[in-house]
């Protein structure tokens, strides 16, 4: 098999789950034979290949079987049936940091971490510099874990799995470390090494990230396989099994977008006074939300709401619009929308929008964005906590899939 090769042969995996456990004897001897287990199956039949330097994503509800396949691709966990057949050396960015004592320092769990991870203490010390550079820890790196902060924590834990010496790269929601400048970083990094020519399997449920990185993706659905194809049709499925739900329990785990799919908000930009495209406003300076709806087929005209939150994600303001009081096609199109501020009433900080298009009947969701349009507040002055954000809705041209064709 050549390196950077995997080959999953009708892969299935079953767990054993008891009802309750037993802690004393005397609940063992009462309830023997009363304790009947249940088999769940993680995954059933699951048959794929991956070819060397490709970089093939995993989507799906959570339950679907995503880890368990990584971690049986990573002889992690063994099969119940069926075979997988890996190519090279494996690298997993799977627990970061797990193995870090939080008595020892930062540079003693670097080489605590290595050595779990299959370095040999020499490489490590090769790789020692530009592993705490890259975890941007230089200050840290000698004080014990236990005074980090989490951010730190996966980071060093990141910096360290990153540069393993591996031929196929197993990640599992590795772009929740730090904050947006070092998720680039991480991004590149990873670039860095399929562009090398390692193979890579990527679960996330980071629409965008896995959109960047992969050709390919697989989308599993209760331990199967539900569709194995381009990436952007994938995540189109996926995003429509979480349509009538407002708040799937897969936001914890980075879900960013979701949706039916049929009318979208295709772009979402921050404008200042002057029109410019900006990221960073004063307190009690104008603020104009632009966006671009479009819809791919004739759908009634939906509601577009909005939430602005603080960057702990706490709300502090919401609204919407009947997007029929400033025309909708009514067939595909485009429309163009926008939110004029005339004064931020915010203080220093970070701030998002959250945005989403349902059916103003059924409440059928559409289309729902979180932490878009990302802004800064400098100065002192403004509101902390919930605020009212005065503003008006008005709409741009619209825009027929003939003239979009042309342009």
């Amino acid at each position: 098999m050549r390196n950077g090769e995997i080959s999953v042969d009708t892969l299935s995996r079953r767990f054993r789950v008891y009802p309750r456990g037993t802690r004393t004897l005397k609940s063992i001897v009462l309830l023997r034979g009363r304790r009947r287990p249940t088999d769940v199956w993680a995954l059933r039949d699951v048959s794929f290949t991956v070819e060397p330097g490709s970089a093939l994503g995993l989507v799906g509800r959570n339950g679907s079987g995503k880890s368990t396949l990584l971690r049986i691709i990573a002889a992690i966990i063994k099969p119940t049936s069926g075979r997988v057949d890996v190519g090279g050396r494996i690298g997993t960015l799977l627990e970061l940091g797990a193995g870090f004592h939080p008595d020892f320092t930062g540079r003693e769990n670097v080489f605590l971490n290595g050595s779990i991870l299959g370095l040999k203490r020499s490489y490590i010390r090769e790789q020692l510099d530009e592993i705490v550079a890259f975890a941007e820890l230089e200050d840290f790196i000698d004080v014990p874990v236990r005074t980090y902060s989490s951010g730190m924590y996966m980071r060093l834990g990141f910096a360290v799995a990153a540069h393993l010496n591996a031929d196929v790269l197993l990640l599992d929601e590795v772009f929740a470390v730090g904050d947006g400048g070092f998720q680039r970083k991480c991004l590149e990094k990873i670039f860095d090494f399929k562009l090398n020519g390692g193979t890579i399997v990527f679960v996330s449920h980071d629409a965008a990230a896995v959109e960047q990185l992969c050709e390919r993706t697989i989308l599993l659905r209760e331990g199967r396989i539900a569709f194995d194809g381009p990436t952007h049709e994938a995540l189109t499925r996926y995003h429509s099994l979480l349509s009538d739900e407002r708040d799937p329990a897969e936001r914890a785990v980075g879900l960013s977008e979701w949706g039916s799919g049929e009318a979208r908000i295709a772009e979402a930009r921050l404008c200042g006074p002057g029109g410019g495209e900006r990221e960073r406003f004063l307190s009690g300076e104008a603020l104009s939300l632009r966006l671009r709806l479009a819809a791919t087929v004739a759908v009634p005209p939906p509601r577009l709401s909005y939430e602005l939150r603080d960057e702990a994600d706490r709300l502090l303001a919401g609204g919407g619009l009947d997007v029929d009081e400033v025309g909708w096609p009514h067939g595909s199109g485009e429309l163009l929308v926008r939110f004029d501020v005339d004064a931020l009433p915010l203080a220093n900080g970070r701030f998002h929008f959250s945005l989403a298009l349902a059916g103003p009947d059924s409440g059928h969701l559409y289309h729902r964005l979180e932490r878009v349009a990302p802004f800064v507040v400098d100065s002192a002055g403004g509101e902390r906590g919930a605020v009212s954000l005065d503003g008006r809705w008005s709409a741009g041209e619209l825009v027929a899939p003939a003239e979009l064709r042309r342009s």
